[in-house]
């Protein structure tokens, strides 16, 4: 059976920085306490009419281009959103169209901060299963536009940034290759971390009643939030270890979804290592869902700190609840 590798990432943030000293001019907020509670110093929001498959398709650039393939090459898009430009179709078939592929399919997935390494899994099914060769997986976000960038907003909108990050996933008989994939839910605690709207279950699906009381904007309970991710992201961290006969000491670089400074930090002690090994970004560019791993696993490589060889884990939590890892060996 063929096995899947990584042959390709690329990464793609806005230029527009946005500080925590530029948002106490919109929100009762301050540098300090933005720090103190995320790890967050500032983040990148478009300031320009752009879609989130127009930032896709500058990190799939990138990530073709390493792995020596042009976009005809491409026999799969697989895109990680939350934000496509619209609400439907899924920005997939406008990377397909804006990159000039072929007529290959292309679709969507839906979960939030594990949708990347679901995206993984899925990916990898289609090629060891022989179905194509060459999957393109991109995880991108523009949430800038969709939050309540007032104090009433402050604790969601203090977190999220814009951007975009892509890999190229290729057949393979060597050893460099995924290892192992695992996902979970947990559909229960949906409304500790949700956007209600537009929403099926009321018609109209969204009226100005809805609007003005704020309810197309994300909510976040965020007590439960880090409740959960705190047992749930050592737990299939150990679960991805245990499955390939490996320990902790055997793994080079942790690559966690960026949610949170104090969640990162929490799960390197509760591994046992120090942060040189948990790869962070989250100060920069702030959480960014559904591309938070892929910028983070691009910018580790561009940085040298994946190596030929290398064992990778890379973990998530967020919305759904939803979780995941995955492990590879580089």
């Amino acid at each position: 059976m063929k096995k899947t590798k990584i042959t390709g990432v690329g990464y793609y943030v806005p230029d527009n920085i946005v500080t925590n000293k530029d948002l106490e001019k919109y929100m009762d907020t301050s540098d300090d306490w933005i720090v103190e509670r995320t790890g967050i110093n500032e983040r990148r929001w478009v300031n320009e009419k752009i879609g989130t498959s127009d930032l896709a398709v500058k990190a799939s650039e990138k990530a073709i281009e390493m792995a020596g393939l042009t976009p005809k090459d491409i026999e799969l898009i697989i895109f990680a959103t939350l934000t496509s430009d619209y609400n439907f179709p899924g920005s997939a078939v406008q990377v397909q169209d804006k990159m000039g592929m072929d007529t290959i399919g292309a679709f969507d997935i839906k979960v939030a901060c594990s949708a990347f390494i679901y995206g993984l899994s899925i990916a990898d099914q289609f090629i060891k299963t022989g179905q194509v060769n060459n999957v393109l997986l991109i995880g991108a976000e523009i949430q800038s536009t969709g939050i309540d960038v007032s104090t009433r907003g402050r604790d969601m909108a203090v977190l999220f940034g814009d951007g975009a990050g892509a890999v190229v996933l290729q057949a393979t008989d060597g050893d460099s290759a995924i290892l192992s994939t695992h996902m979970h839910s947990q559909g229960k605690f949906a409304q500790y971390l949700w956007a209600e709207l537009p929403t099926s279950l009321e018609n109209p699906c969204m009226s100005h009643e809805m609007l003005d009381a704020g309810r197309q904007f994300p909510q976040m309970n965020g007590r439960e939030v880090f409740k959960n991710a705190v047992v749930r992201f050592p737990e299939v961290i150990m679960e991805a270890l245990n499955a390939n006969n490996l320990k902790v000491d055997d793994v080079d670089l942790f690559i966690p979804h960026q949610a949170n400074l104090r969640i990162t930090q929490f799960v390197a002690k509760r591994l046992g290592i120090g942060m040189d090994r948990m790869y962070s970004n989250i100060e920069r560019y702030g959480n960014t869902t559904g591309a938070s791993i892929p910028i983070a696993l691009s910018e580790a490589y561009d940085n040298g700190k994946i190596n030929d060889g290398d064992i990778l884990i890379l973990a998530a939590f967020g919305s759904g609840f939803t979780w995941a890892s995955a492990a590879i060996r580089w």
